[in-house]
């Protein structure tokens, strides 16, 4: 039986790519991370894909005159693939609503800090200096709204007194690689089940 195709988009290092490989690998996750693309020719998570043998593709923005051409690059590739769920992990560029409603109910992301607290791309920057007891991380899936999907799990991180930003910052990291993967294998196995803001699992 072939196994579900998975699609990655990564934007830096890719460690929550790399958590994802290494699921595959160990066959917590039954599914093939089928290809990584990302916005960034010099992306690590290219050369960690590369690496564990998958089709990595640098998508250049710059070679198309608006997000919406862009976008409809992607979805091409991602159909030629085939895939059953779509993994954002550090992917810093904002979907169009077109992605988002082709793949309805088929991306997750990784976000670093309890949402709806702290959304955006400086979150564990802007809970630290908030000066939050507690933080963590979430997973979600994705809606037009930027960070506001449902949630799918979340992990707690206490922020400690001698906590700096680039501690706080390995310990979300760390919790996310133990949730991310958690969550897809989750969707994989149809445990999840949507019902408006509400997601619960089987």
């Amino acid at each position: 039986m072939e196994r579900a195709k998975i699609a990655v988009l990564a934007s830096g290092n890719g460690s929550n790519l790399q958590a994802m490989i290494d699921a595959v690998d160990s066959g917590r996750i039954n599914a093939e991370i089928a290809v990584v693309i990302s916005d960034i020719g010099e992306a690590n998570a290219l050369r960690r894909a590369r690496k564990a043998g998958i089709k990595a593709v640098f998508a250049d923005p710059g070679e198309f005159r608006a997000a919406d051409e862009f976008d409809g690059e992607l979805m091409s590739r991602l159909e030629r693939c085939r895939v059953k769920l779509v993994c954002l992990a550090g992917y810093m560029r904002i979907l169009t609503p077109a992605f988002v409603r082709r793949y309805k109910g088929r991306i997750m992301n990784i976000h670093p800090a309890l949402l709806p607290a702290f959304k955006g791309s400086k979150a564990i920057k802007d809970a630290f200096e908030y000066g939050v007891k507690v933080t963590g991380c979430t997973v979600h899936f994705v809606t037009e709204e930027l960070d506001s999907g449902p949630v799918i799990t979340q992990k707690t991180v206490t922020v400690c007194d001698d906590d700096t930003l680039e501690t706080l910052t390995e310990k979300i990291h760390e919790a996310e690689h133990e949730i991310y993967p958690q969550a897809i294998e989750w969707f994989l196995e149809g445990r999840l089940k949507v019902d408006g803001r509400k997601v619960t699992r089987s």
